[in-house]
């Protein structure tokens, strides 16, 4: 039991030495202590006789039966956890209130901006849209005008092309008549290659002409520019000429003999010639020739 000698306070707790009102070092008391005793303190003057004083038991007290100390102001102490969180809390709920605050108001400020800022930028994109539906419809006019320009321009191009073409004579399909058309063509082509004649050749040939000579393959253009004259060929002539018609494309097989002048041997050549009925003639698009042999 500890005892406060300022307010008479009692204290149970052994940890506690100071007042927890005022502050004063507690006194430690006896256990046949009573609290309703009158305590006369001694005189504080130095040779002062303890006559006079009363004890605990109402006899007369001797100077070292006096126990409790002289009071001393109360000092400075660091307060306790307690008195420490108990001034704390009312800064966390001001800071707590202020925060709450400060999200309501944002909260606020967000619900009355926001809404202008999304108008304007809906008003910007329609009257962005609108531009570009007006600028897109304006530039579909003229493609659409120059496109039907263009298609009329493709159609009279397609449509003086198809007269052109239905204006050129079909394949013939007579076997007799394209052997003889064909057999006349071979003359003309071998008077040509004898004397050389360039321009009768590329009439002859197609432009995606392809001959073969002795496994050597030979275009057009290559053909036209190694044809030489040859003056030895005294007469000629064609033997076993067969022809195979299929629609517009011919091939037309035989053999010519050639009498060199000055040999006894002539030049006998095996050949196959495929022609394609083209701007209404038979044009030559391959040939393949072969010496055979005495």
């Amino acid at each position: 039991m500890k005892h406060c000698p300022t307010c008479n306070r009692d204290y149970s707790d052994p940890n506690l030495s100071f007042c927890i009102e005022d502050g004063t070092p507690l006194v430690p008391v006896s256990a046949d202590y009573d609290p309703a005793a009158t305590l006369v303190s001694p005189s504080s003057a130095a040779g002062r006789s303890n006559a006079g004083s009363v004890g605990p038991e109402g006899g007369e007290a001797r100077s070292d039966d006096w126990n409790v100390p002289v009071y001393q102001p109360p000092s400075q102490h660091a307060p306790s956890p307690a008195a420490k969180q108990g001034r704390a809390w009312p800064w966390a709920v001001g800071i707590i209130v202020l925060l709450l605050i400060a999200v309501v108001g944002i909260g606020i400020a967000a619900g009355l901006v926001i809404p202008n800022m999304m108008r304007a930028a809906r008003e910007r994109e329609n009257d962005s849209n609108s531009n570009a539906g007006t600028a897109r419809n304006s530039n579909a006019s003229r493609d659409s005008n120059v496109d039907n320009n263009a298609n009329s321009s493709v159609v009279n191009g397609n449509a003086n092309a198809d007269a052109n073409v239905a204006a050129a004579p079909d394949a013939p399909t007579d076997e007799d008549e394209v052997l003889s058309d064909l057999t006349a063509l071979e003359k003309e082509w071998t008077v040509a290659n004898l004397t050389a004649d360039k321009k009768k050749l590329a009439h002859i040939l197609a432009d995606d002409y392809v001959g073969t000579e002795a496994g050597i393959h030979q275009g057009k253009a290559d053909y036209l520019r190694d044809i030489k004259e040859d003056k030895s060929i005294k007469d000629w002539r064609f033997e076993d000429l067969t022809l195979t018609l299929k629609g517009d494309r011919a091939t037309l097989k035989g053999t010519v003999r050639m009498e060199r002048e000055g040999e006894d041997d002539n030049l006998v050549l095996k050949f196959t010639d495929k022609f394609v009925w083209r701007d209404g003639r038979w044009q030559a698009v391959a040939s393949e020739v072969s010496q055979v042999k005495p």
